[in-house]
C-alpha cells in the first residue's frame, strides 16, 4: 500500500530556512508527479509545489522565489526547501501525488508541522 512519511519540520524565526523531505513506498516512484501540500490550523489544505517525473516544477504564487521542490528518484524521496519563511507559511506540511488526471491517493502521511515565528 502507498506509503508517505514527511520529516524536516520545526520552528523556525522569519527569514529563516527549513528542508522537508517526504520518503515514498508503495508507488512507481519515478513516473509519479509529487506535490507538496499544507494545511494551516482552520484553512483548507492547498497544493504549493508540485515536479514532474522529468524535474519540472510549478510553485503557488505565495511561495515563488522561497520554495524549491526537487526529488530523487533512486531514493523514492522529494525535497522542500523552504528560504526566507514567514509566518503566513506555519502549516502542517504533507507530500502526494499531485491531483493531475488521477487525483491524490487516498493515504496521506502524519505530516510534519512548520511553525514560523515573527
Amino acid at each position: 500500500q502507498v506509503q508517505l512519511v514527511e520529516s524536516g519540520g520545526g520552528l523556525v524565526q522569519a527569514g529563516g530556512s527549513l528542508r522537508l523531505s517526504c520518503v515514498a513506498s508503495g508507488i512507481i516512484f519515478s513516473i509519479t508527479k509529487m506535490g507538496w501540500y499544507r494545511q494551516a490550523s482552520g484553512k483548507q489544505r492547498e497544493l504549493v509545489a508540485s515536479i514532474t517525473s522529468d524535474g519540472v516544477t510549478k510553485y503557488v504564487d505565495s511561495v515563488k522565489g522561497r520554495f524549491t521542490i526537487s526529488r530523487d528518484n533512486a531514493k523514492n524521496t522529494v525535497y522542500l526547501q523552504m528560504n526566507s519563511l514567514k509566518p503566513e507559511d506555519t502549516a502542517v506540511y504533507y507530500c502526494n501525488r499531485d491531483p493531475g488526471n488521477w487525483g491524490t491517493f487516498s493515504s496521506w502521511g502524519q505530516g510534519t508541522q512548520v511553525t514560523v515565528s515573527s
